[in-house]
């Protein structure tokens, strides 16, 4: 049985190699996916570890209590501590370390980095052991800058150069005095580093006299945790904590592969799918070789073999193919993961140079996987096989499907459907994050369902398409009979293609409603025709408002200042707002009372109203951050959204508590309304800042909706993978098929029908099958759409369902494409054959 197993795979060589094709590419996808993150997570675990290479303790400034509360002022590392600490037993020299945003414009203005990786520091001293010096000196005064040298090579700066620099207010224009090398991880993503003397990078960061860190290094025998143990002694208790450079380490190990665990998990849901749809190929193939192969297991049960050999035979033959496949798709995913990796650099996200990491357990993965999911698909056919009796299998009467079988095969699909159709509409009505799990069960129940119900779904809509295949004469009444001649068959080729269509048409319709929704949002909160906020999010200088305030054409602006406070013993931020202008600017829907923001009046969202039992009327008192408390007056409870909500209180009661007011964005209206003019003035009235955004409601919509955009388009080029493999089984179906039907072609073409009627009743059985895959395919994806729209319209009032009928229409024209396509050899092969020996053949 063993050598027959063998020779039946080098006997179908061609008719296996569209097996061997998906499930290399499912195999490519897990193990390629596996070699890229671990290869970067490893380079930026080695990068990270650089980094720590002139530290061996931390001392930072505690910024929490024992009981976690953050309210407060953070104490401060002083100078003294600093001196402190460089004289403690066993430290050969401390360092102060500052830092915070830093922008740099290139040549044109614009932003160098993105935003969120433009970082500023202090240059320690005339020769800072972190930093070494590719060229130039160290910066010294407020005129001076030192840059890192990829920022330098990306925007063609060298020691001399002037170069445009923004903290948190205006612009500066220091003189580039060097270019230094660094293993800094965000400069290797793609970020910028600055780097100033440490009085101007103090006065720059609003830290005067204070640093953020102190990094202190060992003298030689002295081990890290004997130097943290004896600053812990030294230092003023409960003002700072210390850590070992090892722990500092260990942690930013973790927190990146922390970060990649949420990558390679999408990866690998994509790469499930894709092996999933494959699975359906596997098993149409094994169905159809089995098929061919009837008389040859009948023959061999008649001479003695057990239904356990004949099973074991077929299963045989699928782990040869799975092996050949999974090593394939090891190699192929190897080449992936490197790809990815160079991708990466061309997109401008560069990763830390680093080997290429192939572990164990990706080469076993790959293995595992191609194996088990080949095998598994081959056992039904296989099993299926081993059944049929071998008189009736010498007589080439196959074992139909019986009505009992059909039967309960309808049932189990009825029941499958309808109890996951049950509980996605039951999910809908739970409560975002609580309804995921349960739509998701419900999701793969249905998909399971409707594919246990394709065969008989089938006839029926592949009926619809015969007024059209009419137009096509006998080629199309012969292609919708060939359609619906083997519907489990027919059904296994349109799933592969339909659970692709699903996931795009599904992503699709989430996406174009929540872009409307954000628009709606945008224009219903805001009535305000800019908003200025920081590239990177961080806070403004109070000092832009005040410019604002000044430029000519602006009629009301307003700063939105966040702060923390204990109200009922919770930590909550109140935001500090213009009490004048805010009406001017916003335009919330009032739940209660009049909205009126001054001295102890605020308003109040209704989501932080009903958490603490508030109403329009209502007393509570408020610990502000600097200690003091103070009674303040619910005026007015809103209707809150992902754009404007909390607690809303006047600036001029907020700023006194405050140590260091800053603002997180600025809304303003101007007398000529949103345009480019305008926005231009507005962005020159601020000193053309590439640290500042200026934008308008729709500019803000856009932004918010592009981080949606750019998981759509990864998701359809994660997809493609899925539709790629569907494709493999379509052209390998109605190969075989073709070959099945070898004598019933050549009597066609015997009785008159030519070459181009044979190609064009392939293609049209191709075309077929294909569109009753994308129907059903869109159908899911709109009702998943649908599902999980309602879980997202819970938490935004904007929400509404918008089906993308344009885009479904292209779905369907690119299922109709793929049909085509994969007809094309097929067709050409059928085409090909010779009538005398088609007739001939059995």
């Amino acid at each position: 049985m063993f050598r027959t197993a063998l020779r039946n795979v080098l006997a179908h060589k061609a008719r296996l190699l569209m097996t061997v094709l998906a499930v290399m590419l499912g195999v490519a996808f897990v193990s390629g996916t596996l070699v890229f993150t671990n290869t970067i997570s490893n380079a930026f675990q080695n990068s990270s570890a650089k980094g720590f290479d002139q530290v061996d303790v931390a001392v930072r400034a505690k910024s929490q209590d024992d009981k976690g509360d953050t309210v407060g002022k953070t104490p401060e590392l002083t100078q003294a501590m600093l001196d402190t600490s460089a004289k403690v037993p066993g430290a050969a020299s401390a360092t102060g370390v500052v830092n915070g945003f830093t922008a740099i414009a290139d040549k044109k203005g614009k932003l160098i980095g993105g935003g969120f990786q433009s970082e500023g520091g202090n240059y320690w001293g005339s020769k800072d052991a972190r930093y070494p010096l590719k060229s130039g000196t160290a910066p010294h005064g407020s005129g001076e800058v030192a840059i890192d040298s990829e920022t330098a090579e990306r925007a063609g700066y060298k020691v001399g150069d002037t170069v445009r620099i923004s903290v948190d207010g205006p612009v500066l224009s220091p003189r580039i005095t060097g270019i230094f090398t660094t293993d800094d991880g965000n400069v290797a993503a793609g970020g910028s580093l600055a780097l100033f003397d440490t009085a101007t990078a103090q006065k720059l960061f609003g830290k005067a006299g204070t640093y953020d860190e102190i990094d202190v290094k060992a003298a030689a025998g002295t081990s890290q945790a004997a130097l943290k143990s004896a600053l812990d002694q030294a230092l003023p208790k409960g003002q700072t904590e210390t850590t070992t450079a090892k722990k500092l380490a260990d942690d930013q190990a973790e927190t990146i592969a922390s970060s990649m665990s949420g990558l390679k998990s999408g990866l690998l849901v994509f790469a499930g799918i894709a092996l999933f749809v494959g699975t359906f190929i596997i098993a149409n193939t094994f169905t159809m070789l089995v098929a061919q192969r009837t008389k040859e297991l009948a023959l061999l049960r008649a001479v003695g073999a057990s239904r356990r050999q004949v099973t074991r035979s077929v299963l045989l033959e699928a782990f040869v193919v799975g092996a050949v496949a999974a090593v394939a798709g090891l190699v192929a995913g190897i080449g992936i993961g490197a790809g990815l990796r160079a991708l990466m650099g061309t997109i401008g996200a560069t990763v830390p140079d680093g080997p290429l990491i192939i572990t164990s357990g990706t080469v076993l993965s790959a293995l595992a996987v191609g194996i088990l999911i080949t095998m598994l698909a081959a056992w039904l056919p296989g099993r299926r096989a081993a059944k049929i009796p071998p008189v009736a299998a010498m007589s080439s009467v196959h074992a139909t499907a019986t009505t009992k079988s059909l039967v309960l095969r309808n049932t189990l699909g009825a029941l499958f459907s309808g109890a996951g159709v049950a509980v996605v509409i039951a999910a809908t009505s739970m409560n975002g994050s609580d309804g995921q799990a349960p739509m998701g069960i419900g999701a793969v129940l249905l998909i399971i369902g409707v594919f246990i119900l394709t065969p008989l779904l089938s006839r029926p809509l592949i009926a619809a398409a015969a007024p059209a295949l009419r137009i096509f004469g006998i080629s199309g009444k012969l292609a919708r009979q060939n359609s619906v001649r083997n519907p489990r068959r027919t059904a296994a080729t349109a799933s592969a293609l339909m659970i692709g269509l699903t996931l795009i048409t599904g992503m699709t319709v989430m996406a174009g409603s929540l872009q409307q929704a954000i628009d709606k949002m945008a224009s219903s909160a805001i009535s305000a025709d800019y908003i200025v906020s920081m590239a990177n999010g961080n806070q403004l200088s109070p000092d832009v408002d005040k410019t604002l305030t000044t430029t000519s054409g602006i009629t009301a602006s307003s700063p939105l200042r966040n702060a923390p406070s204990r109200i009922d013993g919770t930590t909550e931020f109140l935001t500090g707002v213009n009490g004048s202008a805010i009406g001017k600017l916003t335009d919330l829907k009032v739940d209660s009372g009049t909205f009126k923001v001054a001295g102890s009046q605020v308003v109040v969202d209704d989501d932080t109203a009903k958490s603490h039992g508030w109403k329009a009327g209502s007393t509570f008192t408020t610990h502000y951050e600097d200690g003091k408390a103070q009674q303040l007056t619910v005026s007015a409870v809103y209707e809150g959204n992902a754009l404007i909500s909390g607690i809303m209180l006047d600036n001029a009661t907020l700023s006194p508590h405050q140590t260091d007011p800053a603002d997180m964005q600025i809304l303003v209206k101007t007398a000529d309304g949103a345009s480019s003019s305008t926005k231009d003035k507005l962005e020159k009235a601020l000193g053309s800042n590439p640290a500042v955004k200026v934008q308008d409601k729709k500019d803000l919509s856009n932004s918010i909706a592009q981080v949606f955009t750019l998981i759509l388009n990864m998701v359809y080029g994660l997809l493609a993978m899925a539709v790629i493999v569907a494709v493999l089984g379509v052209i390998n179906t109605l190969a075989m098929s073709v070959f099945e039907r070898s004598q019933e072609i050549g009597m066609l073409r015997a009785i008159g029908l030519d070459r181009k009627g044979i190609k064009r009743m392939v293609r049209l059985e191709s075309l077929v099958i294909s569109l009753f895959g994308g129907v059903l395919g869109i159908g899911l994806g709109v009702f998943f759409g649908w599902a999980a729209g309602e879980l997202i319209g819970a938490k935004m009032s904007t929400y509404e369902l918008v089906i993308p009928w344009a885009r479904m229409a292209l779905f369907l024209l690119l299922a109709g494409t793929v049909g085509v396509l994969a007809a094309l050899w097929p067709a050409r092969r059928a085409a090909k054959l010779n009538m005398l020996s088609a007739i001939k053949s059995e």
